[in-house]
């Protein structure tokens, strides 16, 4: 097993690179006959012309992650109407468990974000539960759509789905969250200069915290809109966690563009599966037109809320 993940590089396969696409491409065909839609032999006759025009193709990405001059993994990006697809995911045997898959779905998400597309898919096998986990883990989804394996139709796999616009925040981005918690009646009078140290060690508390997410949508490279996801433990309902959405907001600029609602929306599919029992939010008696907003997403005012401010 790698022990040390500084001795991996993630690099992305040119167009001239065929013949090293079909070697680590066969590696995993062989390796994992059960993970892939297609098979070693169907593969293995392709002609040489057929690896180059993978490369070639201007709507998709390669990226092969190495350690001391050997590949071992490998995952492609392709562009579809729809949105980008994951796929060829693979990891080698001998550095599996330390992190490269991760650091390939990372390479592979940041691109497709980078293109502009909105989501990106991808299919795994329902039997494959470490490939599943590291999804969920990655933020993907089910979609509900499932199918079976063309390779082998005695398996089953299921799609899954990221949504690109939204990412967890970066300290780069806390002035632009803070101007946007700021941009209202009720934020005006409560927040300061959004460069206030105070600001970025609370952000490091937040980040630090695994059952805290704060979560920024991004358009353009601009940051648009922003909510903290705070998932609670407790013993009622048999135990089971809670997800808490807060400060909930949407740039100006982009209002009335149905940005919140996709912004709920994603944060209520992300707590089911996380497996959370209820989703719950505060909303101020003032903001009305919020609670015309949640009550048409299916929320509920079924209790009344309390607070005390503190010095």
């Amino acid at each position: 097993m790698i022990s040390d993940m500084q001795d991996i590089d993630i690099v992305r396969l040119g167009p001239a690179e065929g013949p090293r696409l079909r070697e680590v491409r066969l590696r995993a065909l062989r390796d994992s006959p059960d993970a892939f839609g297609s098979s070693y032999d169907r593969e293995l006759a392709f002609e040489p012309e057929t690896w180059t025009e993978r490369l070639a193709n201007p709507e998709s990405r390669w990226w092969v992650a190495t350690r001391a001059g050997q590949d071992v993994g490998l995952v492609c990006v392709l562009l579809e109407e729809q949105g980008a697809h994951l796929l060829s995911m693979w990891v080698a045997p001998e550095a599996r468990g330390a992190g490269v898959g991760s650091r390939l779905v990372d390479e592979a998400v940041e691109w497709a974000r980078g293109t502009g597309a909105g989501r990106i898919g991808l299919w795994a096998v329902d039997e494959n539960h470490a490939a599943r986990a590291l999804y969920t883990r990655k933020g993907f989804t089910p979609s509900g759509e499932i199918m079976a394996l063309p390779s082998n139709p005695a398996l089953m796999e299921s799609h899954y789905v990221l949504n690109l616009v939204f990412r967890q925040a970066r300290r780069q981005d806390v002035p632009a969250v803070v101007a946007m918690l700021a941009d209202d009646h009720l934020g005006a009078a409560r927040e300061g200069d959004p460069n206030d140290e105070r600001y970025l060690a609370a952000f490091d508390r937040i980040d630090a915290n695994p059952h805290d997410e704060l979560i920024v949508a991004e358009r353009d490279g601009k940051v648009v809109g922003t909510m903290q996801l705070t998932y609670l433990a407790g013993l009622s309902r048999l135990g089971a966690e809670r997800c808490q959405i807060e400060a909930v907001r949407v740039a100006a600029s982009t209002r009335g563009q149905g940005l919140g609602r996709e912004m709920i929306t994603w944060a209520i599919d992300r707590a089911r599966a996380r497996g959370c029992a209820v989703v719950q939010l505060t909303s101020d008696k003032s903001r009305t037109g919020a609670h015309r907003f949640y009550d048409s997403l299916g929320f509920t005012a079924s209790h009344e809320g309390y607070k005390l401010t503190l010095g």
